[in-house]
């Protein structure tokens, strides 16, 4: 069985795709002249040092280094150690101005692609698999050898067989095994194991009167659960967390981290196998689809990350809105809005993943008003996706209760967890704000940092205070049983529903 980046594992010419055409062009994402990097004087990006970003002159774009509605420039880079989620905004509306709804992008040292920035555009990326494909085989930069086998972006887009790099026929097939698995998940036995685990993280720190809400809440809480479902123990658990944060962390480091994830899932596997049980990892296992070992562990690659993560930035987001706005705080306390309206809330504004790789065009096409070509990368943009001007209300804030977002994606590759990942985050903030009502920032708001990634949004940390709560043990509530179980996964229709 083949890790989850291994050679075997990694993007392979697709028999069935066109030929590149020969010759470039300045502009287009992958060729060598228009890459960042190229001017001696400014390695990284144009107009600027390498990889970071400079205040610039009045009316210049500190990350992009030009001026509003100047002339067009090469691809901007999303990487470097000033990439964050502060900045980033402003660089999406700096890129829609000057590029419009698709901008030049570099998402590594040498590595461009098109970032889709308009709403109407990303809708258009994620339905339409004629024109765009998921299988990276066909990423004409890999078919001319030109992606350093150590490049950071490598184990994001490498290939595997998941539904995540698939189309068509092969893509439906396998989603039909995982969303069946996923909506199997016991509503009702879900959200008591999340308030059981919540109530014990809490109880934890509850005697300090303060903590950090990401790293212990936010971070313990979604991988403890996920983990559960999918059938693993809690200490096999904390180690593929981090395999999985080395993996998608794109450094240097990523192939051995990648590696050890799939020794951990390789063992699962072989176990469930052996000696099934009511989880998602079995479901996968004894599906009518058939899904073969590796097919098993590289989905589980894909819902674990995508689970775990999202599910914290989820979390501590909407915590970071709860207790910096305290209008809709009160709101929220009064009956007016509920936990659900301030999911949505940060769903629009911080998508837990703000800008999501990749999708590869089949074929030469105009798209947003850019010449692309056959086997382009285009990246989704999320998060700019979302504050389009030409989909906003005229204040240029989302309506309290729309859910057109696109912080899951949209077409036939719409997260299919998003039910039990709202549901995890939704019991989460609601478990927390009871047992802890006095809630306060320790620091200013301002001091609140992103973590500095192009891909995740989320919270570095968000220190708070609170009142000694030792006298509300978990056993003043529902104190979790020594042997309580996850949640079974039966094919069931009659549990309720995760939304």
């Amino acid at each position: 069985m083949t890790s989850p980046h291994s050679p075997a594992g990694q993007p392979q010419p697709h028999p069935g795709t066109e030929q590149p055409h020969p010759g470039t062009e300045p502009s287009a994402p992958g060729t060598e002249p228009s890459a960042p990097g190229t001017d001696p004087s400014h390695p990284g990006r144009p107009g600027g040092p390498a990889q970071g970003f400079s205040s610039g002159p009045p009316g210049q774009c500190p990350v992009t280094g030009v001026r509003s509605g100047s002339a067009e420039t090469g691809p901007t880079a999303l990487y470097g150690p000033d990439v964050d989620g502060d900045r980033l905004p402003g660089l999406y509306e700096e890129l829609r101005q000057v590029y419009g709804p698709v901008a030049p992008v570099s998402v590594a040292p040498g590595i461009n692609a098109w970032l889709v920035l308009g709403y109407h555009e990303l809708l258009r990326l994620t339905r339409d698999e004629q024109d765009f494909s998921h299988d990276p085989r066909r990423w004409r930069l890999l078919r001319e050898n030109r992606v350093p086998a150590d490049s950071p972006i490598l184990p994001m887009v490498g290939w595997r067989p998941a539904l995540l790099f698939s189309d068509g026929q092969q893509h439906r097939r396998m989603r039909a095994a995982v969303s069946t698995a996923l909506s199997g998940i016991n509503g009702h036995e879900l959200r008591r194991l999340v308030r059981d685990t919540a109530e014990q993280i809490i109880h934890s720190f509850a005697a300090t009167g303060r903590a950090d809400l990401v790293a212990d809440y936010a971070r313990q809480l979604p991988m403890r659960v996920i983990t559960a479902l999918l059938g693993v123990d809690e200490r096999t658990g904390r180690q593929l967390v981090e395999a999985l944060a080395g993996t998608v962390a794109a450094t240097s480091a990523s192939a051995d981290a990648s590696r050890r994830v799939g020794a951990i899932l390789d063992a699962l596997i072989k176990e469930k196998r052996l000696r099934p049980g009511h989880d998602v990892t079995s479901a996968l296992l004894h599906h009518p689809a058939q899904l073969t070992d590796d097919e098993v562990l590289h989905n589980l690659v894909v819902m674990f990350v995508a689970g775990n993560q999202t599910t914290v930035n989820w979390i501590a987001t909407t915590l970071r809105v709860l207790l910096c706005d305290p209008q809709f705080r009160s709101s929220l306390t009064g009956g007016r809005l509920s936990v659900d309206d301030a999911l949505d809330l940060v769903l629009w504004r911080f998508p837990p993943t703000q800008n999501f790789p990749a999708r590869y065009a089949t074929r030469d096409m105009v798209f947003g008003g850019r010449q692309i070509r056959t086997g382009d990368m285009l990246i989704l943009g999320l998060a700019a996706a979302n504050m389009d001007p030409a989909i906003l209300p005229d204040d240029g804030g989302p309506v309290v209760g729309n859910r057109a977002h696109l912080a899951f994606g949209a077409g036939p590759h719409l997260c299919p967890a998003q039910d039990p990942a709202r549901l995890i985050t939704r019991t989460a903030v609601d478990t927390i704000l009871h047992r802890l009502p006095d809630l306060e920032l320790s620091i200013p708001q301002e001091q609140l940092e992103w973590i500095k990634s192009p891909w995740s949004k989320g919270l570095a940390a968000l220190p708070v205070t609170f009142t000694d709560l030792r006298r509300r043990r978990p056993s003043d509530a529902q104190e979790p049983s020594a042997d309580a179980h996850p949640p079974a996964v039966s094919p069931s229709h009659e549990q309720e529903s995760l939304r």
